[in-house]
């Protein structure tokens, strides 16, 4: 499996930012087991310990937790405290800037809200 990886950001915090985006996006639910530590590093090419830091930032998070024998488990209420999240940091970092190019672009917030986003045949990464 080839990766590439932002050379301005710790392989740990991507990874880590990968398994976020698996339960927000819902390929990762509660419950669902997280793929083993080795089978990870083998599939980016990274060392194991990478991996591992990663985890216990999830698991640090209460988003992810270690069942002993089993591996790494999403728990219970991740997606949700990870949207609470998301919407916080949103209307706390993005919205005020959002908002201030709306008022001066003089836009009609109703009217850009019923406007049809364009298609666009590529997906975000």
């Amino acid at each position: 499996m080839s990766v590439t990886w932002n050379d301005n950001v710790p392989i740990y915090r991507q990874l880590r930012e990968r398994v976020v985006a698996m339960i927000l996006d819902g390929a990762l639910n509660e419950g669902d087991a997280l793929p083993s530590v080795r089978q990870v590093a083998a599939d980016y090419q990274i060392n194991p310990l990478t991996v591992s830091k990663a985890y216990q930032e999830l698991v640090d998070e209460q988003l992810v937790e270690k069942r002993r024998g089993l591996g790494m488990f999403v728990t219970d209420g991740a997606r949700e405290a990870l949207l609470k999240s998301e919407r916080e940091h949103f209307l706390r970092e993005e919205w005020p800037r959002i908002r201030a190019r709306i008022e001066r672009m003089n836009l009609d917030l109703q009217k850009l809200l019923a406007t049809p986003a364009p298609s666009s045949d590529k997906r975000e990464s």
